[in-house]
């Protein structure tokens, strides 16, 4: 299966505000491997950025002012993610801005749901971490993804931390690249509980905290179980 770990930054928040998109990021994953393969683009959006949004990425007008306008990168954008799986932390919010892009070149082109499937893996967070944070920081510390070099959120960097994350939080055997693209980990769910295996280090078991507990313990006295032993 391939599926594809994307993320964007912009001028701003809102698309129909007419913010743009100025970077796009997507890292190619194949039957839970992460490949090394990627694509990625800065883009001019032909507008200016707005302060709070360049104190976040760090990218500079000045520095966009001679890069492709995102018609020139649409069509190597599509066919790099034509039928495979997008994995979106958020996804309403880039899926949104790809959208709006897409149809400022052209209705015809429809949206990017018509070119593959889209997964919001912030969703898939909220479903298992009830009650918890679920940026992507929280899910790096959650997890155990290292994000210390993280001092911008740039598309690149983040598609990276992201296709970890995921991989970590849907389970399964997984090979993740760090620096040296030489990481390996493997997750188990056993018994109720999250086992991490580090090909490089120890057993690491992940045990629910007290908030995860009791939201837990909430969703089972839903279904009319009120009491679990640990």
């Amino acid at each position: 299966m391939r599926q594809i770990v994307l993320d964007t930054e912009t001028t701003g928040l809102d698309p129909k505000s007419g913010h743009r998109i100025i970077e796009i990021a997507c890292l190619e994953v194949v039957n839970r491997k992460i490949t090394g393969d990627h694509l990625h683009l800065y883009i001019n959006p032909e507008r200016d950025i707005e302060k709070e949004a360049a104190a976040v990425h760090g990218i500079t007008s000045d520095f966009l002012k001679d890069k492709a306008v995102f018609k020139e990168i649409s069509q190597p954008f599509l066919d790099y993610v034509k039928d495979a799986e997008l994995i979106i932390h958020n996804a309403p919010f880039d899926v949104g801005f790809i959208n709006m892009e897409l149809e400022r070149i052209h209705k015809r082109l429809g949206s990017i749901e018509d070119y593959c499937k889209v997964v919001d893996s912030l969703k898939i967070a909220r479903q298992l971490h009830m009650g918890q944070r679920n940026s992507l920081d929280a899910l790096c510390k959650r997890y155990g993804v290292d994000n210390s070099h993280r001092e911008f959120h740039g598309a690149l960097l983040d598609a990276e931390l992201l296709a970890k994350v995921y991989l970590l939080m849907t389970g399964g055997q997984v090979t993740l690249f760090g620096e040296e693209l030489t990481h390996q980990e493997e997750v188990k769910q056993e018994d109720g509980r999250v086992h991490v295996r580090d090909a490089q280090g120890p057993l690491r078991v992940v045990y629910a905290n007290d908030v995860e507990l009791a939201a837990h313990a909430k969703k089972l006295k839903s279904f009319g179980i009120e009491e679990v032993v640990w």
